[in-house]
């Protein structure tokens, strides 16, 4: 690997990016500095989020500046504000030993007279949104007419996020002869169409195939049932003590609710999607990325532009539609030259679209076997023994507390204080996935183990049948309310949940049925009397259940597949 000092940066910026902890250069880095210093040529560098492009071309970018000519030198155009920001106080660090150059960063979201006031004296580089630069080329207060280059980082994000009309307007408003570096992960037809429209023999610089995922990230997917596609999420996490994780969801609603769902369940996570204000947005991307929350759960569009380079997982709780997406997604972690993992969690019919992304990815995927409940208990359980082998005594602070401990513990031998210590909160785990069923699929004819009869759920478990249903406004979130919230269920008792238009069938642990029998017959909804019955007595189709430790398995959804007001709305 050829060294920093080979690639022809000054010594100034050498010092900056030594000061930063920066070694060797990275493939991307490689390539692109020593030919964006040698050559007025534009340029066009292909590779995978998180490989260092930022330094790829911010080091060269400062060096070319001339820092004794007035008016905006160089532009870089960004998707999103964070990642504005983040460039932004980049190229600050890097030139921490060089000249005091102006770097200015503009975006929405933020005060737009702020920026205007920071505007003026022109900077020397501004980093900035696409819609927000238009907004202030409008206005008449930023002007490109000095601009000597231009960058486009990230450019196949920018086109898939709706900037092709913005990206057109800012690069013909850029008139006079300069250099254009486009940065992207992959090269779709509107990449193509910009390297056309607004490059000049561009030279082509790539660290890995197009389209292809990092090397560095290994890809698994695991197969289950769409109603235990939450339980699969959290037996992963569970099993993964110490899980930096990046969860993406389709949909605002899905993200939402499973954002929801595992803060009830005890998880440090987070919620990133479009219905967040700003405020919010920042206030959940400060808090992973100073390790606050474990688990950020995310759209694509809000996770656009992050760059936590401690991410250790990416899960897909579901595959996107386009290949490009799950670059993306992937490209979140094992960045800066670590190693990641990308999960994804299909159900059965999703499989043959692992086999596609294999031959689009060139990506290798390993199906691996959900874990099962004992087998995320030792997991944990070696991590808490690992835990209390490490943890860094504080001798000069517990020392005087010694002698009471010794005292208090004195009835114990050593292997019983080992056992109570790993115990602490081994014990949560332990009862939580007790007795806890398979909910890997199983091949045909097999039966999961745990499963019951038919109308019955997992060991323990009773599953009723209940006459109220989509008809009467009747959704999985609030009936699971009703149980927890109105009768006092533990959330733990309550299992799978299944709507029908004018019934439904629930599992309840067997130690609150007659509680909840006895409730839910004191009812009326809609001013009929609430009917509840064994589903075991009933020809229901309805069957075994997959419990999760008797923990709620499925996201709650907030409509009836119908929609709503399709039915009357219920009054319990």
């Amino acid at each position: 690997m050829t060294p920093f000092k080979n690639l022809g940066l000054n010594d100034d910026l050498l010092l900056g990016i030594e000061s930063l902890g920066f070694k060797t250069p990275t493939p991307i880095q490689e390539l692109v500095i020593p030919a964006a210093l040698e050559s007025d040529s534009d340029l066009i560098a292909l590779a995978h989020t998180g490989t260092g492009k930022t330094a790829a071309f911010g080091l060269p970018l400062l060096q070319l500046i001339d820092i004794d000519r007035k008016g905006v030198q160089a532009l870089i155009l960004c998707p999103t504000r964070e990642l504005c920001v983040q460039v932004a106080g980049d190229l600050v660090n890097y030139a921490a030993h060089a000249h005091q150059y102006k770097v200015v960063a503009v975006y929405g979201g933020a005060p737009i007279g702020d920026q205007i006031r920071q505007l003026k004296p022109a900077p020397h580089i501004v980093v900035a949104t696409p819609g927000r630069l238009v907004d202030l080329i409008n206005r008449g207060v930023l002007k490109l007419d000095s601009v000597s280059r231009v960058v486009l980082d990230e450019a196949d994000e920018m086109l898939n996020m709706g900037f092709k009309e913005s990206l057109d307007t800012i690069l013909a408003t850029v008139t006079t002869e300069h250099t254009t570096w486009l940065f992207s992960a992959t090269m779709s037809n509107e990449v193509r169409h910009i390297t056309r429209n607004y490059m000049s023999n561009p030279r082509e610089l790539s660290s890995g195939g197009r389209n292809q995922t990092n090397v560095n990230i290994e890809h698994v997917y695991y197969l289950c049932h769409a109603n235990d596609r939450y339980a699969a999420l959290k037996r992963v996490v569970d099993a993964t003590p110490g899980i930096v994780g990046l969860i993406f969801c389709r949909t605002k609603a899905e993200t939402r609710e499973v954002a929801e769902q595992m803060i009830r369940d005890g998880y440090d996570s987070g919620a990133l999607h479009g219905d967040l204000t700003q405020e919010d947005r920042d206030r959940a991307m400060t808090r992973f990325r100073e390790g606050n929350l474990q688990l950020l759960i995310a759209t694509d569009v809000a996770a656009r532009g992050i760059d936590v380079s401690n991410i250790t997982h990416v899960i897909n709780y579901g595959l996107p539609d386009d290949p490009e997406i799950y670059t993306h997604r992937s490209g979140r972690t094992g960045r800066a030259g670590r190693t990641g993992v990308s999960i994804t969690i299909i159900t059965p019919k999703m499989e043959e679209r692992i086999r596609q992304l294999e031959r689009q990815t060139k990506a290798n995927f390993k199906r691996l076997p959900i874990p099962t409940g004992d087998e995320v208990c030792e997991k944990q359980l070696f991590h808490i023994v690992q835990s209390i082998h490490d943890i860094e005594v504080q001798h000069d602070v517990i020392e005087p507390f010694m002698a009471k401990i010794y005292e208090a513990l004195n009835d114990l031998t050593k292997e019983e204080l080992i056992m109570r210590f790993a115990s602490v909160e081994f014990n949560r785990f332990l009862s939580y996935y007790q007795n806890a069923p398979d909910i890997n699929i199983q091949p045909k004819g097999g039966r999961r183990d745990g499963a019951g009869e038919r109308g019955r759920g997992t060991s323990g478990y009773s599953r009723l049948f209940v006459n109220i249903g989509e008809m009467d406004g009747v959704t999985k979130k609030e009936f699971i309310k009703l149980l927890t919230q109105k009768f006092s269920i533990p959330s733990a008792a309550v299992g799978r949940i299944d709507i029908s238009r004018s019934f439904l069938h629930f599992d309840i642990d067997g130690a609150y049925v007659d509680k909840v029998r006895q409730s839910l017959l004191q009812i009326t909804v809609n001013k009929r009397k609430v009917r509840v019955d064994d589903a075991s007595d009933r020809r229901s189709g309805g069957g075994g259940g997959d419990a999760e430790g008797g923990a709620r398995r499925e996201r709650p959804r907030t409509s009836s597949p119908r929609g709503k007001g399709d039915y009357g709305k219920k009054k319990w």
